[in-house]
This record gives structure tokens, C-alpha cells and sequence, in this order.
């Protein structure tokens, strides 16, 4: 079933179950020798969630490479782009706390445990958004480990459609101070409107240096469908149906770089190759070759209000 404007999701339905897929990626990056990130707490959540494929990936009984078409060079490359990916993140939100910035946004959160696993300086506030049914599980499941928050962590039941500002205001999020903004995985899942909308609601909760981390897939403006299910093929094989041409949002809409830079936020964009090899790890051999949506560009991003333009950017085709 295709996306409509009052859909919602558990973390085993719909876009959910792609939250718990990148769980179980930063599973499988924690368990891979020289990890470059620590995630205690992703394993026991996809356990959790009961979904056999990804329980049965964090508890090494069903080999990874069947995500790939049973290619090991190519499960190696998923497995680095989520640890690559993941520490990007990681690294740009502690650089905005390092700066001295102690409040943090992270939207659509889903099975996210930064607030749980990152060393935040003292005074940290982390903000995590996300469907009731989402929060609820995540906030369950971690108490019944007996985890801690290592910052203090305010949970918001809130679809990013609804009045999710208001959500944030009325659980003490301070617009006047300055904030780290962390959007991962988020885009492609909202229509084109949405994410413009999306980056006006956060510039205009931002004070100036405030940062915000997020990515932009090129390959969202005109995907090709056929090509899309047949890159999840080896998922369907094996029991997990994933139909991604039915869960995110097609067709024309802003370079995110250009959308940000119009509205005041100095732009630093990263292709996907270009952190591989600032973290160290091999290429993937054959490029994006093998998946639509593997062309990603990180961008990370600080506010400057004085640079903002009156002229809106243009939209893709």
C-alpha cells in the first residue's frame, strides 16, 4: 500500500520497518571488526521489534550478504555506509555541543538511542520526535533494559505533519538558544512541499549558529521503480517484503543544499565516497550501481540569518 497524508506506522509497518532496517544495520556496523561506532542498544530493540529477518541478521543467523544478492562485497559496502553514516551524524552533533550548543532536535528518531549513547556534555537537552507508537516503544523497550538517557532526554509523540513546533515549545524547547538539528533518513519519506516546509519550521526555530545535519539523495527526483524493487529482490527471497517505491516520495524538488543556502545556512555538502575515505573504509566497488537511492550527499550546515535570500532556489527535474 502507497503513502496517503493521514498514514501512521509501528516499527514493524511501513516506513517503520525502515527504521528497524537501519537498526539492524548499526547492529551489524557495532559487531564488524574496527568498528567505527558503538551501539549497544540496537541489537536488543530489533529484537524487540520481533521482525525474524532483522532478528535473525543481529543474531548472525541469517548471512547479510542476502541483502546484497549474495554478494560479500557489496554486504560489506551496507554494512560501512551505515557505519559511515552513522558516525557522521555522531560526529557533527557532538561538534555543535563541543561549541557550546546544549540543545538538541532530533526528528522522525525512530530506534535512535544517541540520547542514551553519546557522552552529551552536562546540561544537554536532546529533543527526540516521532510517532506516538514509536516513542512509546523505544522509551518501554530501553526502560525494561534498564537503560539511562546520558542527557536529558524529552520524548515527543508528534507526526512531523501536525503542529510539531508547538509539541517542541511546550516540552521547554528554547527558540532563542542556539540548536543542533539531526534529520537522518528522514527526507525521501516526505513529499516535496513537506520538505520544504520542514526547513522552514526549523530556520524558524534556529537562532543564529544554530547547526543542523541531514542528507540529500539526488536519485529520489527521478527513481526508477522496476529498478528499486528489483535492489530489494534478495530482502523479498528471504521473507521481508520492503516495497521502497511505495514508502518514500518521487519526483521534482529542491537540492537541499540550495534550499538551505537560500534561507541563511552556510552549506558544507559530503558525496557518500568522500566519508568513506575520511573514515577509513574501502570504496564500494561498483559505485551506486546496485541500489537508486545509494547516491547520498551528507550536508551539515550552521545558520547565518544575514545570508539568507529573498529568491527561492529552483527545483530539481
Amino acid at each position: 500500500m502507497g503513502r496517503h497524508d493521514q498514514d501512521s506506522w509501528d516499527l514493524a509497518s511501513s516506513v517503520g520497518t525502515t527504521a528497524t532496517l537501519v537498526a539492524a544495520g548499526r547492529a551489524m556496523a557495532t559487531a564488524a571488526p574496527n568498528a567505527l561506532i558503538d551501539d549497544p542498544f540496537a541489537a536488543p530493540l530489533v529484537r524487540a521489534v520481533g521482525i525474524d529477518f532483522f532478528t535473525a541478521m543481529v543474531d548472525g543467523r541469517l548471512d547479510v550478504a542476502a541483502m546484497s544478492a549474495l554478494d560479500p562485497a557489496r554486504a560489506e559496502a551496507m554494512i560501512n555506509g551505515m557505519a559511515v553514516r552513522t558516525r557522521f551524524f555522531d560526529d557533527c552533533v557532538l561538534a555543535a555541543t563541543a561549541a557550546g550548543i546544549r540543545q538538541v532536535v532530533i526528528l522522525a528518531s525512530g530506534l535512535d538511542a544517541r540520547a542514551y549513547r553519546l557522552a552529551w556534555p552536562e546540561d544537554t537537552v536532546v529533543f527526540e520526535l516521532d510517532q506516538p507508537e514509536v516513542i512509546a516503544f523505544k522509551s518501554s523497550t530501553l526502560a525494561a533494559l534498564g537503560a539511562e538517557p546520558t542527557a536529558d532526554r524529552r520524548a515527543i509523540a508528534v507526526d512531523l505533519r501536525d503542529d510539531w513546533p508547538k509539541a517542541l515549545r511546550d516540552n521547554g524547547f528554547d527558540a532563542g538558544a542556539r540548536t543542533a538539528w539531526l534529520a537522518e533518513g528522514l527526507l525521501i519519506y516526505l513529499p516535496p512541499d513537506a520538505q520544504d516546509q520542514l526547513f522552514d519550521r526549523i530556520t524558524a526555530l534556529s537562532a543564529p549558529g544554530s547547526t543542523i545535519t541531514t542528507e540529500y539523495v539526488p536519485g529520489i527526483v527521478d527513481l526508477d521503480e522496476e529498478r528499486a524493487r528489483a535492489a530489494s529482490a534478495p530482502l523479498r527471497e528471504h521473507g521481508l517484503d520492503i516495497d521502497m517505491p511505495s514508502l518514500v516520495y518521487t519526483g521534482p524538488r529542491t537540492p537541499v543544499p540550495d534550499y538551505l543556502r537560500s534561507a541563511g545556512w552556510q552549506v558544507t555538502a559530503a558525496p557518500r565516497d568522500e566519508l568513506f575515505t575520511r573514515y577509513g573504509r574501502p570504496l564500494p566497488e561498483d559505485g551506486d550501481a546496485g541500489d537508486p537511492l545509494g547516491e547520498i550527499v551528507y550536508i551539515s550546515a550552521e545558520f547565518d540569518a544575514e545570508l539568507s535570500s529573498e529568491t527561492p532556489p529552483a527545483t530539481a527535474h
